[in-house]
């Protein structure tokens, strides 16, 4: 079972969470191509990464959930998240260059979470039904939506975890 990224519940508004994420680490590859696509190919140098593929030789952990985040129509930041507690001075350097390391300060998110199969439509629909839940509770969005998968590809649709999320500001 992999490790979870750690986080604190500070409230349940019904239709989104509130989290406040510690600071952690991520190793990211940005890739072109479709949304459906985009994981599969970042998949790879990620896993490779974490299985020894960086100058240290170092194996790490597996973790959940694996991030993915549109940053234009036709690209995307796909991310594993690196074990709690992760110093970013001691993650070690990728072989890799497509492969980078991002160290995340603590931050406030909304995250509405969703079960079963996904696809682009589904995420972009809960994102925008996120979205619109954290402003009408009086949060101003920062940056982009984002979306977490917990379960590998080959687990049956109606038993996958998914969650959307957005980092917060709040204005009230």
């Amino acid at each position: 079972m992999a490790e979870k990224q750690q986080f604190t519940l500070v409230r349940d508004y019904g239709d989104f969470e509130l989290r406040n994420y510690p600071a952690h680490v991520l190793m990211q590859v940005e890739v072109e191509g479709d949304f459906m696509r985009a994981g599969n190919v970042a998949f790879s140098p990620l896993i490779s990464y974490i299985s020894g593929n960086n100058l240290s030789r170092q194996k790490i952990a597996m973790t959940a959930p694996v991030i993915q985040e549109p940053t234009s129509s036709d690209t995307h930041l796909v991310s594993f998240v690196l074990p709690n507690g992760t110093d970013p001075k001691d993650v070690p350097v990728p072989a890799n260059a497509r492969v980078t390391m991002k160290a995340m300060p603590e931050h406030l998110t909304g995250v509405r979470k969703f079960g079963g199969g996904w696809n682009e439509d589904r995420f972009m629909s809960e994102g925008e039904l996120l979205r619109n839940a954290v402003v009408q509770a009086g949060f101003e969005p920062v940056g982009n939506l984002y979306w977490a998968r917990f379960d590998p590809p080959w687990k049956p649709g109606f038993l996958k975890r998914n969650e959307a999320l957005i980092n917060l500001k709040k204005v009230k």
